[in-house]
């Protein structure tokens, strides 16, 4: 494990991409904590991730061609499946190199599920076998089915800044004052947090009014809410009103040590708010393009390394999720279970 305070996590899930992003036949070239990897979908749809670097002469298979079977390097013909295993070198003639395996490329563990890509980043000095698959959050009553909106920004900061910016309950008085969500009226709130799997949960509790306003036009009951968050940054927001459900995943994928990509789905049952579904990516492109405006800001202050002092109780969910990242880290370094360091406890704040 590193000392480092801006470190990656890794042998875990992250959030690659919503999977209508990668149609059959098709490669897409991308790059998650630094390392270029190339996703591909087979004919048959099967979806693999494989290092974006031919080990001959380092041009990226995505400069090459990909046939639904096979990706073949651009420069010397060298193929390869999608399991990353090399099956071609079309400039050895017979009675030469055999063993091909020697020139394989790495692939990476993927999972498809409710129309989004997941992808698995080991640590090169300590692999470890992906965690179960209820490691990867599975949004209850929408097992079948994709997200009907999803809105992807990449936001100018270092991942803890994203994750921790968007779980901070005080700052939308003054980042996000607009007349549809919430005025800058400063409210007193108060919260049960208990431990979950990975992370924590805000018990189920009524929306005040003011942030209830948008999801009252989805049923015709009180508004309740119920909001989770697990590393590596998976958060999940199920509102109910009536019997009906609108669910929001949102996940934040390291992309370097300076850029981050948000990535916010939105499922719900009511089959007429699809008609509604260009306004509300608008005011979702609005909502996250606040957060990633004061990012940007944030940023001119943390060049100069600054300590940074959080306070009680409405940065705890900042804190926990530092505790939790070490934590993490330290499992998979000693070959341990990990041990949630989250306590249920109740949290006040003004916000």
């Amino acid at each position: 494990m590193t000392n480092n305070q801006n470190f990656f996590l890794r042998n875990i899930w992250y959030y690659a991409l919503p999977s209508y992003q990668l149609k059959p036949g098709k490669m897409i070239d991308r790059t998650f904590l630094g390392e270029p990897v190339l996703l591909v979908r087979s004919e048959n749809g099967k979806v693999s991730a494989l290092r974006d670097i031919c080990p001959h002469r380092a041009v990226p298979l995505s400069c090459g061609r990909f046939d639904g079977q096979e990706v073949e390097c651009c420069y010397h013909g060298w193929r390869f499946d999608p399991d990353g295993n090399c099956t071609v070198i079309p400039s050895l003639v017979e009675g030469q190199e055999k063993n091909l395996s020697r020139f394989n490329v790495q692939s990476y563990p993927i999972h498809e599920t409710q129309g989004n890509i997941w992808i698995y980043i080991t640590d090169p000095e300590k692999p470890q076998p992906p965690a179960p698959e209820i490691d990867i959050p599975v949004i209850e009553g929408f097992e079948e089915r994709s997200p009907q909106l999803v809105e992807v920004m990449r936001f100018p900061c270092f991942v803890d800044h994203a994750v921790t910016g968007l779980m901070d309950p005080a700052h939308s008085p003054y980042v996000h004052q607009v007349w549809w969500w919430r005025s800058g009226k400063l409210n007193e709130e108060a919260k049960q947090f208990d431990a979950s799997p990975y992370g924590f949960t805000m018990r189920k509790h009524q929306l005040s009014p003011s942030m209830g306003r948008l999801y009252k036009l989805v049923g015709n009951g009180i508004p309740e809410t119920e909001i989770s968050f697990r590393l590596p940054g998976i958060r999940v927001e199920q509102t109910t009103s009536g019997n009906q459900r609108v669910c929001n995943l949102t996940t934040v994928t390291p992309i370097s040590d300076t850029e981050t990509e948000v990535t916010f789905a939105l499922y719900w049952t009511h089959s007429w708010l699809a008609g509604f579904k260009p306004l509300m990516r608008l005011l979702i492109r609005a909502f996250l393009g606040q957060d990633r405006t004061v990012v940007e800001k944030q940023q001119i202050g943390l060049k100069y390394d600054p300590v940074l002092r959080l306070i009680k109780d409405s940065d705890m969910q900042a804190q926990w999720y530092y505790q939790l990242k070490r934590e993490y880290a330290r499992a998979i370094a000693e070959g341990r279970e990990f041990e949630n360091p989250v306590k249920d406890q109740m949290l006040r704040w003004r916000g």
